[in-house]
């Protein structure tokens, strides 16, 4: 007599992606070229149930933004995957970009999210130099090549070529939060003008779809034995001893002042 033997099946299989820090600075920083191998890994390993995206991110380069979030895009529609994007403490411009690549946003109830806009900074030197006798000496070709010179006095005429450099890209990031989120953003509040909002708030203006937290919200969508394997950037060992110096100084406070912006 033959033996019957139960089918169990497999515990879901879901892929967790942790996208933390400023993106596209510095060698700490997020890039498509140093997530990439992990999206295409994540994607690709077994038959995921879904892609769980762990986001703390206050930003950082619109392009590096835009591609690492295609790329989720790409695979996601490709392999038929939905992704879930789980908000830290904060998922702010190009990293509330990131957390639109997911179908669905899920956050802390203090978790910043939104500032869905763009912004140049830069310091100003001129009356520095000037006391310490210091000439600014600039020869070129071609009347814009020395735009926005932070040894320079500031000119009207580069700041109003800085807002139309940022026009364009504030509207790529707009159409790209509009054609993620849909109707779930409430058109009464006035989302793009690179306000945040925190936890609950988030919720109430389709920022986000509701306060949870990854282990939980996974048990509750793909059952209690749902395996979460964690995929992360890797670092050097110069960087987890705190010794990489060759980062480099400025990179560091741009770093630094990116989450300072939202208390962090």
């Amino acid at each position: 007599m033959r033996r019957f033997i139960p089918f169990v099946p497999k515990p879901a299989l879901v892929p967790v992606i942790r996208l933390q820090g400023a993106i596209g600075i510095g060698a700490r920083g997020l890039n498509d070229q140093s997530v990439a191998p992990l999206i295409e890994r994540a994607f690709a390993r077994g038959k995921p149930a879904a892609v769980a995206l762990v986001i703390n991110s206050p930003g950082g380069s619109a392009v590096q933004s835009a591609l690492i979030a295609a790329r989720i895009r790409r695979l996601a529609d490709e392999k038929k995957v939905p992704v879930h994007a789980f908000v830290e403490d904060v998922a702010a411009s190009g990293g509330y970009w990131l957390a639109c690549a997911a179908d669905d946003i899920w956050c802390d109830g203090s978790s910043i999210l939104g500032s869905i806009g763009v912004i140049f900074a830069s310091f100003g030197f001129p009356e520095l130099m000037a006391r310490q006798g210091i000439e600014r000496r600039v020869v070129t070709a071609g009347k814009s090549k020395s735009f926005a010179d932070p040894f320079l006095p500031q000119k009207p005429e580069d700041v109003e070529r800085l807002k139309r450099l940022q026009e364009p890209i504030h509207a790529a990031f707009i159409d790209h939060v509009r054609s993620r989120r849909g109707g779930r953003l409430d058109e009464t509040a006035d989302l793009f003008n690179a306000d945040v909002w925190v936890g609950r708030q988030a919720v109430q203006v389709g920022l986000a779809d509701g306060i949870a937290h990854l282990r939980p919200k996974m048990m509750e969508l793909y059952g209690e034995k749902v395996r979460l394997v964690p995929y992360g950037q890797k670092r050097g060992l110069l960087q987890r001893l705190g010794m990489a110096a060759t980062d480099g100084l400025i990179q560091g406070v741009e770093e630094r002042a990116l989450w300072s912006r939202f208390g962090l």
